[in-house]
């Protein structure tokens, strides 16, 4: 928006603060999306020495190594700061790369994880693995897809007055 950082809130004007809530509406999709995408890996066990295992039994059964603590820990990181396309780009490649028996394994022993931590004893590990799994190719896939319709000012346009002319 081209403010400087030492300007007190009576220096903006109604253009101005009409510009920044436009760039944040048109944003915030996206920044929901990625503290989702977030919010999912932290329900995982931690990338410590106690979540070793099951780090290790995901990437047996997953057959990718996508997912993996030392393969994401950049992204993770980044989206933390509000850029999480490129850790949803690595999970759709993950995801891609499972075969569908890779998927089910895969999600057993999240399910499994999730079910210890969460404490879900009324319902099936491979369940709750597969809903997790979904939930989270959805929400990088929500992501991508935020990330792309913000920047393409041409495109809204375009889809407005298509709209308009109904």
């Amino acid at each position: 928006m081209g403010l400087a950082s030492h300007l007190e809130a009576g220096h903006l004007d109604v253009e101005r603060l009409v510009g920044i809530a436009v760039v944040a509406a048109a944003h915030s999709d996206g920044y929901a999306a990625t503290g989702h995408l977030l919010g999912l890996l932290a329900a995982l066990p931690a990338p410590t020495k106690a979540g070793e295992r099951f780090w290790s039994d995901l990437w047996r059964s997953s057959g990718t190594a996508y997912l993996l603590p030392v393969n994401i820990k950049a992204l993770v990181l980044r989206s933390l700061a509000g850029e999480g396309t490129p850790l949803a780009r690595q999970i759709l490649s993950a995801v891609d790369e499972m075969t569908p028996p890779q998927r089910v394994a895969a999600g057993e022993v999240i399910g499994q994880a999730l079910a210890e931590s969460d404490h879900f004893p009324d319902l099936k590990t491979q369940v709750i693995g597969e809903l997790w799994l979904r939930d989270l190719e959805l929400t990088a896939w929500r992501v991508l897809h935020a990330d792309h319709r913000s920047d393409d000012a041409a495109g809204r346009t375009a889809f407005s007055d298509a709209w308009t002319s109904v």
